[in-house]
């Protein structure tokens, strides 16, 4: 499927602008100058245009191959954190690229991507060698997140104990919260509900998102205990302050940014 087709909340213009405004906040690594190295296999154009800017402008440093036998090349020879690799490409196609780097005892996280959902489509992917199977059209934000947990996954003891948005300050340790130094008193779903928010400053947070990583559901059950923790959480972490960092995307989700 050309961008071009793909709904104005995956690839549409919109979408684009309002997801590369998110940023994702990376794992730790040994080096904090050396951004991590992302390969992007997509022989769409328009596509590929997409990914690239958006990891840059998120931090990472991209290489790009538009076929399958530039990507396998560099995925041999080069060193990358994760790929995000296409399945349908010219050359060798995705499935067989993620085998041959397997074979290469290579264990570099792969996210896939692919206009094939069904479910034979995602576990032929994941029985590849992939680590993640994402369909398209997808919103970039997802991409991010879905990128931030293969890394997080790759490297579990360089995951941040100590989170940081603006004033707001989480010690996972201590199971402690602050705002401008003052103490907030949360419930365990609430810290929960803010980890989530905190390790995805800047990005909109969908429903689904928050209901399958702070819920563990993977169904809406229909009701309304998103809005209701969200609002118990702006009543510790916003409202006793002069700035509200808590935002409601109308029709997208919630954001976690610093007061300007």
């Amino acid at each position: 499927m050309s961008i071009l087709e793909m709904p104005m909340n995956g690839f549409g213009a919109t979408g684009v602008r309002d997801d590369l405004q998110a940023a994702v906040q990376l794992p730790e690594i040994e080096d904090a100058d050396l951004p991590m190295r992302v390969l992007v296999i997509e022989d769409d154009r328009d596509a590929a245009d997409y990914l690239i800017k958006g990891l840059r402008e998120s931090g990472y440093s991209v290489d790009h191959a538009a076929d399958g036998r530039e990507g396998l090349s560099l995925a041999l020879s080069e060193s990358y954190d994760a790929m995000i690799v296409d399945r349908m490409l010219p050359g060798p196609d995705g499935l067989s690229i993620v085998e041959m780097v397997r074979k290469a005892s290579i264990p570099t996280p792969v996210l896939f991507l692919s206009a094939l959902g069904d479910v034979e489509d995602r576990v032929s992917g994941l029985k590849a060698g992939g680590d993640d199977y994402l369909v398209k059209p997808f919103a970039f934000s997802e991409l991010l997140a879905r990128l931030e947990a293969l890394l997080r996954r790759a490297n579990p003891n360089q995951e941040n104990t100590f989170l940081k948005v603006g004033d707001l300050e989480m010690d996972l340790l201590a199971r402690k919260v602050t705002r401008q130094s003052k103490r907030v008193y949360l419930h365990p779903r609430e810290f929960r509900l803010l980890e989530y928010l905190m390790r995805h400053a800047g990005q909109v947070v969908t429903r689904t998102m928050l209901l399958e990583n702070v819920w563990e559901y993977h169904f809406d059950p229909q009701t309304n205990v998103i809005d209701v923790h969200i609002s118990r959480l702006r009543q510790k972490i916003d409202k006793p302050f002069d700035t509200a960092i808590l935002q409601t995307v109308r029709g997208a989700g919630y954001k976690l940014e610093p007061a300007a």
